[in-house]
């Protein structure tokens, strides 16, 4: 079992920037894969970023690559992300999900714990 709690959301104009932190707990958090998604109003859940459980492989979507950068630290059990020059269009509910394999996928189907969620508001 791994429990998720995100923070580090809020409201930015466009071009700023946020860090949103996910604190992990539970003891297969060093052996899973991490990610991060996100769904805006009326919008699908879409994949924004995911990494191995070393953290020597990492995913990014198109839309956010070259602005956004996940990282972790599992000495801390806590998964970051990273996101500059924000736009309107990244505003959103981010949510952080853990996968019980080592192995980061893109696919929201893969990953069996899901953290509450943090919104991010990026104003023009």
């Amino acid at each position: 079992q791994v429990q998720m709690v995100e923070s580090g959301g809020g409201l930015v104009q466009a071009g700023g920037s946020l860090r949103l932190s996910c604190a992990a707990s539970g003891r297969t958090f060093s052996f899973s894969a991490m990610a991060w998604f996100r769904q805006a109003p009326m919008k699908e859940r879409e994949f924004v970023a995911a990494i191995s459980w070393s953290g020597g492989r990492t995913y990014h979507a198109d839309s956010v690559k070259g602005r956004f950068t996940i990282s972790r630290d599992n000495a801390k059990t806590t998964v970051y992300l990273q996101m500059s020059s924000l736009k309107p269009e990244d505003t959103a509910v981010y949510y952080c999900a853990a996968d019980r394999s080592p192995q980061a996928s893109v696919v929201a189907s893969r990953y069996d714990y899901w953290g509450q969620g943090t919104q991010v508001t990026v104003s023009s």
